[in-house]
């Protein structure tokens, strides 16, 4: 997955419907809520074994919601000008010195 080439798709993607005075960080972020609130109707009610093995259409409706978050993510970070993969490698770092392998695990 290239994240520029996607982030470049979006973009000519809204162009072309002439979306992008919409398109602000903050509609992004707000609209992203509501697609990761989809995201998580998915597996209300279900038991942890039960979201564990879902079936072929519940999965088809689990990547389009999955696509529509990452989507409206990497517009958020493109019209904030945040280089995801930098964003996450730096995240990743942090992570690793707040959380590092326990000794005996090491």
């Amino acid at each position: 997955m290239d994240i520029n080439d996607l982030q470049q798709r979006l973009r000519d993607f809204a162009a072309a419907r002439d979306w992008d005075p919409h398109l602000t960080p903050k509609n992004l972020a707000m609209a992203l809520v509501v697609e990761a609130a989809e995201l998580v109707e998915i597996f209300q009610w279900k038991t942890p074994e039960e979201s564990m093995a879902l079936d072929e259409d519940t999965r088809v409706h689990l990547g389009e919601e999955i696509s529509d978050v990452l989507m409206y993510l990497l517009q958020i970070a493109d019209r904030s000008g945040v280089d995801v993969a930098q964003a996450v490698e730096r995240k990743i770092q942090l992570n690793a010195v707040k959380y590092p392998v326990p000794p005996a695990e090491r």
